[in-house]
């Protein structure tokens, strides 16, 4: 395992979801020396999973990362029955955020485990107190928010429930600083701390461009010269995928109020099928 300080991944990890966001992970704790387990639903997810999580691999070690790009590529599994993460010490869902989907997969996951093994949920705004409803062994479920595209992202939530163990989130604090990230540790509550306030500004963006204010570039630019934001809430909002965003400002919505109603706008855009980058269109246009 790779070292940051006295900081350590486990040795066996597990992804549930296989897409942009669990791809990623995958990829960090491969990269930080975690053999790595990813879950898909079908042998086609699990393919696209492979060769996607390959190419970042690849992209990884042509930008510097120290590493052997065919070792690195051997310690990855891709399965396709939940089953295969029964070694495993910690498993981190990525599947949509849909609290039915995730208190199911929380639930199934936890049955494939030893008693001291981490379950953990990479959700951006349900309360872990709804999820830990599901489990046996709550005091060993933690949120761990990775951020869009993983990679990149220099950030994890660690987000800890009124039962989840102090050591555990301690030990979560180090597995984010062994991953070469900085870890913020937020207590359980809608939305936390990123998506609370990052929802919050993008839909308000998002009102200012639904009444006319600006264009979507004139208001990105604002917060970008203005306010030294790197990326602007609209280009955020398409880089996270605006289907995102409003799954997430729904859940807001009924935890917190009509502060995160979300506007017609993007329930419309959303309907289209523009979803951002990975539709190739959004707020901007998104060419391959």
């Amino acid at each position: 395992m790779t070292t940051a300080g006295s900081d350590t991944v486990p040795a066996r990890v597990g992804v549930l979801g296989g897409g942009r966001m669990g791809g990623g992970i995958a990829h960090a704790f491969l990269l930080a020396g975690a053999y790595v387990v990813v879950v898909e639903q079908n042998v086609a997810a699990a393919d696209a999973a492979r060769e996607r999580i390959e190419r970042s691999i690849d992209a990884s070690i042509a930008r510097g990362h120290d590493g052997d790009a065919a070792q690195l590529k051997r310690a990855l599994t891709l399965a396709t029955d939940v089953t295969a993460f029964g070694a495993c010490s910690l498993v981190i869902e990525a599947v949509p955020e849909s609290i039915e989907l995730k208190t199911e997969a929380l639930a199934e996951i936890e049955r494939q485990l030893p008693h001291d093994a981490v379950v953990a949920s990479n959700t951006s705004s349900i309360p872990l107190a709804q999820l830990a409803d599901a489990l046996e062994r709550p005091e060993q479920f933690i949120g761990l928010h990775f951020f869009n595209p993983v990679p990149a992202s220099s950030l994890i939530e660690v987000v800890v429930s009124d039962r989840t163990s102090p050591e555990l989130a301690e030990r979560a604090a180090g597995w984010a600083r062994a991953l070469g990230k900085t870890p913020i540790t937020v207590a359980d509550a809608p939305g936390f701390a990123s998506s609370r306030l990052g929802v919050a500004l993008a839909l308000e963006a998002i009102r200012m461009v639904e009444q006319g204010v600006a264009t979507a570039a004139d208001i990105d630019l604002a917060m970008e010269l203005g306010y030294r934001h790197p990326t602007g809430p609209l280009r955020t909002t398409d880089i996270v995928g605006l289907d995102v965003r409003l799954g997430i400002a729904e859940q807001l919505e009924r935890d917190l109020g009509p502060t995160f109603t979300p506007p017609q706008l993007l329930r419309d855009l959303v309907a289209e099928g523009r979803l951002g980058r990975k539709s190739g269109r959004g707020f901007y246009d998104w060419p391959e």
